[in-house]
């Protein structure tokens, strides 16, 4: 994988699934392995995945820090990732495309944590992450044109509507609920609320709520290189009572709050 972007099979599984869990395709309530079996089982991967996230964010976190202390806080990132795979809840494993969200969040809170034993405060990680998720969901990719063509069609709204109904039934307490808008006709094509966020209560049990609003940011490079024309107006990640998801093919995004490294 390059540094600076995602292969396409990786970009169109990451644009389903959103840093806040946006829309997945063919989950289902199916028996999956054990908590402590699939991290364990899948740790190779996991591993891979984060130094994907974290090899791009050298450069951003050597901006505000010297080469030395910007590799030590790599490498402490790493390992506090390692410590943290087997606390990230266990919402179905490889049933439940969410799942790999909660490992980009434990991602995310592994460089919090080690940013932070460096003096740097959450909004420097938030820039950091931002910034990551920025470069990597930018795609130049002419295959993705018959994927483009409908961004907020009836295949991306049938998505959402399958994750409806897994969180519906979901047994698992670390997973995300959510419920399917139909479209207005005008205003935009469909929403999707999220009453309850996985990322937000893992976060929460790691004393990171704070950081919470920021992995919630990723969802607009993906939307602005989908063109899926994203706003929102509130997350539980930044104290709100839901995350209102609202979509229509082509406009700008509007994000619901924007942090000062953006202004």
């Amino acid at each position: 994988m390059k540094q600076n972007d995602v292969s396409r099979r990786d970009f169109l599984k990451m644009s389903a699934l959103g840093a806040c869990g946006l829309c997945l395709a063919g989950c289902g309530m199916r028996t999956s392995a054990p908590p402590k079996e699939y991290w364990e089982a899948n740790k190779n991967k996991l591993m891979d995945n984060f130094d994907s996230i974290i090899n791009p964010a050298r450069d951003f976190i050597g901006e505000k820090l010297s080469p030395q202390e910007t590799e030590a806080v790599v490498k402490e990132a790493k390992v506090n990732y390692e410590t943290l795979l087997p606390q990230v809840p266990f919402i179905g494993g490889d049933d439940n495309q969410l799942t790999e969200v909660l490992y980009m969040s434990a991602a995310g809170l592994s460089l919090f944590q080690a940013m932070k034993a460096h003096g740097q405060d959450v909004d420097e990680t938030g820039r950091v992450m931002y910034r990551v998720m920025d470069k990597l969901f930018t795609f130049s990719d002419p295959m993705m044109s018959s994927h483009l063509r409908n961004p907020t069609g009836k295949v991306e709204q049938d998505s959402y509507r399958v994750i409806e109904k897994w969180t519906a039934k979901s047994p698992y307490p670390g997973d995300w609920k959510m419920t399917f808008v139909e479209g207005d006709g005008v205003n935009f094509d469909f929403g999707v609320d999220y009453t309850e966020c996985g990322v937000v209560k893992f976060y929460k049990a790691h004393g990171a709520f704070d950081l919470a609003k920021y992995m919630c940011l990723g969802d607009f490079p993906i939307s602005r290189s989908l063109g899926t024309g994203l706003v929102r107006t509130t997350t539980i990640g930044s104290g709100g009572p839901k995350c209102d998801f609202r979509f229509k093919a082509g406009r700008p995004i509007q994000m619901e709050w924007t942090p000062e490294f953006l202004k």
